[in-house]
């Protein structure tokens, strides 16, 4: 016997026939073009799927809105990766160029990092770009940066403790 896809309860079927046509539009005013919007709505009601907190909803609409804001900022953030990575690319000669199924790789392993950086004030993240990325010394990074090099190593072990933190919540 095939397996089925489970039904969404009641309430997420409810909330996504009163108020699909009012996200996709909201979002489209937001990203500018109708398939982005598309995409971040249907994403929206699958996060609120998962998510089986619809028991508890006031508001629908603010709740809805406010993952799909995160949602559109994670489209924007990982198409301005993008953009940076194509650049970088463009800038290297072509003959050094990664293989295609690499660079997927590569693009994927940038965005996972960028969202585990996510949180971080900036000094915090580019303490920890030029030393995992850059492969600069802790005292080579507090020159740099114009900053102690207790400084720099209460930055690095911060971002390293943000990290395996925000790595222990994606696997559970």
């Amino acid at each position: 016997m095939p397996c089925s896809p489970p039904s969404p309860s009641p309430c997420v079927q409810t909330l996504y026939v009163d108020h699909h046509a009012w996200l996709l539009s909201w979002l489209c005013k937001r990203v500018g073009n109708r398939p982005d919007a598309a995409d971040l709505t249907q994403d929206t009601f699958v996060r609120l799927l998962r998510s089986g907190s619809t028991a508890r909803i006031q508001d629908p609409r603010n709740y809805l809105s406010t993952i799909a804001r995160g949602l559109a900022i994670d489209l924007h953030r990982r198409r301005s990766l993008e953009r940076a990575y194509l650049d970088a690319m463009a800038r290297m000669p072509e003959d050094q160029h990664p293989s295609p199924e690499t660079q997927a790789l590569l693009l994927e392993a940038l965005v996972e990092a960028d969202r585990m950086l996510d949180g971080l004030p900036n000094k915090v993240r580019q303490a920890f770009i030029l030393s995992q990325v850059e492969g600069l010394t802790y005292r080579e990074i507090a020159q740099a940066m114009g900053l102690s090099l207790r400084t720099i190593n209460n930055y690095l072990a911060r971002a390293l403790e943000h990290c395996c933190l925000s790595r222990l919540r994606s696997l559970s």
